[in-house]
């Protein structure tokens, strides 16, 4: 028997599409018996788990009369990088250079260095350290002497490998929220097995518009959607559909 999904489910699961747009994640496939969302094709595209800082890191190099600082942190998308950028930009540097890497996704800029001596070698210091979700921004204050290209592109990738070479990192496993629409009877059920599965941020909404119903919110890791939903299911001995969006 499959739970009935209410108007009230379908504009939560709106608001799940809208919210992961404007945050550049991934947006809810729907599909399956009463508009509920398909596990197994949402699952498909799991975002994998990935290593990044742990917390900002700095160091410092002088480089032929040259001050370099490169400073790296963890960042969650291109708005928080470009806020990264505004915060630590020098304007009394001669040059702000910088890179960044979100998953497939990166950008560099070379600030006035000549083209590709910057931020390429930035980038690929990080693409090296095997972090993802990073950005490092190297500040130059020019000391008189220049460097030629050869210089500039070893300058500023080893300052960039140097801030993050045994920095503190983190294996981060990407998590989703979920929404479902729950009788009260299998509250006690439902909640079990959230425990069970870890699910954090847990709420409840009673105004679902539907008698006897209450929409259930939580955060889990993608590596436990499947298995929760299918001891949901088992334990409450029938179908309840899942309104899922993908979280950073």
């Amino acid at each position: 028997m499959a739970v009935r999904v209410h108007p009230p489910c379908l504009r939560f699961a709106s608001s799940l599409v809208n919210s992961s747009k404007s945050q550049g994640v991934a947006t809810p496939i729907h599909g399956g018996v009463g508009g509920g969302v398909s596990t197994a094709r949402f699952m498909s595209s799991a975002p994998s788990p990935y290593t990044t800082l742990s917390a900002r890191v700095s160091c410092e190099r002088e480089i032929k009369k040259s001050k370099f600082i490169a400073i790296a942190t963890r960042i969650s998308d291109d708005r928080s990088a470009q806020s990264f950028l505004s915060e630590f930009r020098d304007p009394r540097a001669t040059h702000n250079c910088w890179a960044y890497k979100l998953g497939d996704q990166y950008r560099s800029n070379d600030d006035g260095e000549p083209s590709g001596t910057a931020g390429k070698p930035i980038y690929s210091a990080i693409e090296s350290s095997g972090l993802d979700r990073v950005m490092v921004v190297v500040i130059r204050h020019f000391g008189g002497i220049k460097l030629g290209t050869g210089g500039l592109v070893r300058a500023y990738g080893g300052v960039a490998s140097e801030c993050l070479k045994g920095a503190a990192t983190c294996l981060v496993k990407p998590k989703a929220r979920i929404g479902m629409e729950v009788p009260f009877e299998l509250l006690g059920a439902v909640y079990h097995q959230l425990q069970h599965f870890q699910a954090e941020d847990i709420k409840q909404d009673y105004e679902t518009g539907n008698d006897g119903t209450t929409m259930v919110t939580f955060k889990v890791e993608y590596g436990n959607i499947v298995a929760l939903e299918d001891a949901i299911n088992s334990t409450c001995s029938r179908k309840i559909h899942f309104y899922k969006q993908t979280l950073a």
